[in-house]
């Protein structure tokens, strides 16, 4: 452990705000630059690492297949899939480098003590794309603090920044409260890496309203804004819609925070999601679910109450990865309405007229098969079968909220940019808290852990750089 009130007195080099993924790459990269790092995370040591504790995988271009991944994912291809995903709302230059340096990542990362499993296969479909962490992201963030710590990076958890003094762009030190003290610290530079605003709700508020008090927070509570609102009070640059969202369908009965990935659910590809009125409102087969699961969440803010359900049947049981609750279950739909506090009549007419709409086809979970309805409004235009083999299973779902896309605006050396066009002489910035620089809106499995890698370890270097001059 740390003398933290003697390791605050002292200058800094770098001073990293935040402990996730983001935050760690930075500090290893900083010191590694042979820079003197203080890592302050506002979190106590147990729940350190924001939202990277709930991860899984992360998306990095690459030219041919590996031990883990079953194929290439050229920088083409992935840029192809951020630009479907955000429909064009992203730097995309800024999204290029990124994509680019990600190819560095999957190397970069093992060499900091982090390791691999291949791939999962069914309903991710992520096989060739995506590096899934061994034993997921809380067993990538230890990992990443004993490489942290063994290059002599201090950390300070429970350490929560109150105040920054920054002057036309010149950060000069962090007011931190910690042990019930407060204490400035100093440094040459700043990487702020503390997160977005997803678990302060009255901020969720000021941009979706009071349906918001219905949204479930998949992260930790710890990521309130407050070093964002800080820096953008401070006359750094902000960028991105405060509506825009990670925002995913996960189970109503999860905890109101830091539920984590396995209240998740992938099943909507395989059966029809419906509102409390019973009735359909998106097209529950779009595209492959890595590429359409973040969307969900937005849906289902926008029905009545904020509550929808994932309806299906038998056949599908075993198609997908099991939550953390079990599916309500019942023998017909009629008596699964009505465990679901559901009118039992329209409920059973929606699927009647689903079922009647369902045209013949080789259904195939890996693929944009040719199973689909005809004459439906709205269609279902891959995956579907009839639901018709008892017993009948459903999911209760709400918005669950990871993280949010409003940030500061950063340039390829992950400078923050000022609002009066100029840049930043001392701060950096990484992870998610400068996400909506790649992301307008919208998501793709494990983009958000390559944003934080990639910025981290750009942010950390040029901080160390800078710190130097």
């Amino acid at each position: 452990m740390i003398d933290t009130p003697a390791a605050f007195a002292r200058p800094w080099d770098v001073l990293v705000i935040g402990g996730g993924n983001a935050a760690l790459c930075a500090a290893i990269s900083a010191r590694r630059s042979g820079a003197r790092v203080l890592v302050l995370e506002g979190a106590p040591r147990f729940y350190r690492g924001g939202n990277t504790r709930h991860t899984r995988n992360m998306r990095c271009a690459h030219d041919a297949a590996t031990e883990i991944l079953t194929g290439p994912y050229f920088e083409e291809e992935f840029f192809d899939d951020l630009m479907r995903v955000t429909g064009g709302q992203t730097d995309q230059e800024l999204a290029r480098h990124m994509i680019h340096e990600s190819k560095e990542m999957l190397h970069w990362i093992v060499e900091q003590g982090v390791r691999f499993q291949p791939s999962l296969g069914g309903t991710l479909s992520l096989g060739r794309t995506n590096s899934f962490f061994l034993g997921g992201g809380r067993s990538m963030l230890n990992a990443l603090y004993r490489t942290a710590e063994g290059l002599g990076v201090e950390v300070a958890y429970d350490a929560e920044v109150i105040d920054l003094d920054v002057d036309k762009g010149v950060f000069r030190a962090a007011t931190v409260r910690h042990g019930g003290a407060v204490f400035k610290v100093r440094a040459a530079t700043l990487v702020a890496a503390a997160g977005g605003f997803e678990a302060n709700i009255e901020w969720l508020k000021e941009g979706w309203g009071d349906i918001a008090e219905n949204f479930l927070i998949r992260g930790t509570p710890y990521n309130r804004g407050t070093v964002l609102k800080m820096l953008i009070g401070k006359g750094v640059q902000s960028i991105g819609d405060p509506t825009q969202c990670h925002a995913v369908a996960i189970d109503a009965r999860a905890p109101k925070f830091d539920g984590g990935i396995i209240t998740r659910l992938d099943c909507v590809v395989f059966g029809i999601v419906v509102n409390k009125n019973c009735e359909r409102f998106y097209d529950e087969g779009e595209d492959i679910w890595p590429k359409r699961y973040a969307i969900w969440g937005r849906l289902v803010a926008a029905q009545p109450d904020q509550i929808a359900y994932i309806v299906f049947d038998a056949k599908s049981l075993k198609l997908f990865m099991p939550s953390l609750y079990p599916p309500v279950q019942a023998p017909s739909l009629r008596e699964l309405a009505a465990k679901l506090e559901l009118d039992p009549g329209k409920f059973a007419a929606t699927v009647a007229e689903f079922n009647g709409a369902v045209r013949p086809g080789t259904f195939d979970d890996k693929i944009l098969d040719d199973c689909r309805t005809e004459g439906l409004s709205p269609p279902k235009t891959h995956w579907a079968r009839p639901l018709d083999t008892a017993p009948f299973y459903a999911y209760p779902v709400r918005p669950g909220i990871t993280f949010t896309y409003l940030g500061v605006r950063v340039d390829h050396d992950a400078r923050m940019q000022l609002a009066d066009g100029g840049k930043a002489e001392n701060m950096f910035a990484a992870g998610e808290i400068m996400a909506g620089n790649v992301l307008g809106k919208g998501y793709a499995a494990g983009i958000g852990m390559t944003i934080g890698s990639v910025f981290g370890r750009i942010a950390g270097r040029e901080a160390a750089n800078n710190a130097r001059q």
